[in-house]
């Protein structure tokens, strides 16, 4: 039977209170498919906190440079989705051919023998999910919704950068250490440590996916790689996906060597090992670092974060495995005398 009382104590205390507000926080963001809108509020949030240089620029004018800089990266994402769309199927007929002769010399089998059996393929797993969906019409419904939460999450950024306080004002009668006030800054204290994971976490990603774009269009320019800006701009946007944007940029990448010849496809998957190489240096540098979460842990929070969440939950993922590390730590436990040894797996 639920103590009634004792929940109540336990909800009495306003920095408790802040700590099951952020937990139905992540869990209604799940459960109600908000984690665009979270996401859109938090890299939103960062951009325009470091489009102020460290308070040295007006927020107004901030706030201009970030609609300035929004509006561009939307243009140039609509651009690289249109020009990718209208490339692929030469790709697709350039490429096709070598790997099917490349793979028969080394029999392999391939699920594919010419772009229409490719673009079936293509077709039918867009069926498969367009079933899941129910309709297409439901399936443009879903896209409404994420494009209006993308833009509810800009639009929340926006209100807290300019205003970010839980008080606007207090009634002359109201206690200065009312319930409420204080509820509001441990709350406030909470989102600030959230929003810090999340700036550590994909801020870091963000740095390492400039670090490999770059790295990437040096190697696309010099080898003579086709399709180089396409390339790069592919690179660039898996990389903020964390692990599995690896795997799909680098899919692309050695799909458009083989238009080419195997031997560039086998150039850049070289390069694609070497570069991950370093990109080991650089997590444990750059991530490494901020984070301090083995990768076992950040695989298993990415894999339940896309189940739970889609792609924004990959992105989430190492963010709340991060904030969660951070409140737990700032908890001092009490020495006790029977503290087992810790011992490696």
């Amino acid at each position: 039977m639920v103590n009634v009382e004792s929940i109540k104590q336990f909800f009495a205390r306003p920095d408790r209170l802040s700590y099951a507000f952020m937990l139905l926080l992540v869990i209604a963001t799940a459960w109600l498919h908000l984690s665009v809108l979270l996401v859109a509020a938090l890299f939103s949030y960062l951009l325009l906190s470091s489009l102020t240089f460290g308070n040295r620029l007006p927020k107004y004018l901030a706030l201009l440079l970030f609609l300035t800089i929004l509006t561009g990266l939307s243009f140039g994402v609509w651009v690289l989705m249109r020009h990718t769309v209208a490339v692929f199927p030469g790709i697709a007929d350039k490429a096709i051919p070598t790997i099917i002769e490349w793979s028969r010399t080394y029999n392999m089998d391939v699920p594919f023998t010419d772009f229409e059996s490719l673009r079936e393929t293509i077709v039918e797993g867009a069926a498969s999910q367009m079933r899941h969906l129910g309709s297409f019409a439901h399936a443009l419904q879903e896209v409404g919704t994420k494009l209006l939460y993308l833009v509810g999450g800009i639009v929340v950024a926006v209100s807290l950068f300019l205003n970010s306080r839980f008080e606007l004002g207090r009634e002359p009668d109201v206690k200065p250490n009312n319930f409420y006030s204080v509820a509001g800054e441990h709350l406030g204290t909470r989102f600030r440590r959230f929003y810090e994971s999340f700036s550590r976490v994909f801020g870091a990603q963000i740095l390492i996916s400039l670090i490999n774009s770059a790295l990437t269009g040096i190697f696309a320019v010099t080898v003579g790689l086709p399709y180089a800006l396409l390339v790069v701009g592919i690179t660039f946007l898996c990389g903020l996906l964390p692990v599995i944007g690896n795997l799909i940029s680098n899919t692309i990448i050695v799909f458009i060597g083989f238009t080419v010849s195997p031997g560039m496809a086998l150039s850049a998957l070289i390069f694609l090992i070497v570069i991950h190489k370093l990109e080991y240096f650089l997590n444990s540098k750059i991530i490494g670092r901020r984070i301090r979460n083995p990768l076992w842990m950040t695989l298993i929070g990415i894999v339940v974060g896309e189940r739970l969440m889609g792609v924004s939950g990959i992105i989430l993922a190492p963010v709340i495995l991060h904030y969660l590390k951070k409140e737990a730590s700032s908890f001092e436990v009490p020495p006790e005398t029977n503290t087992p040894a810790s011992h490696e797996i």
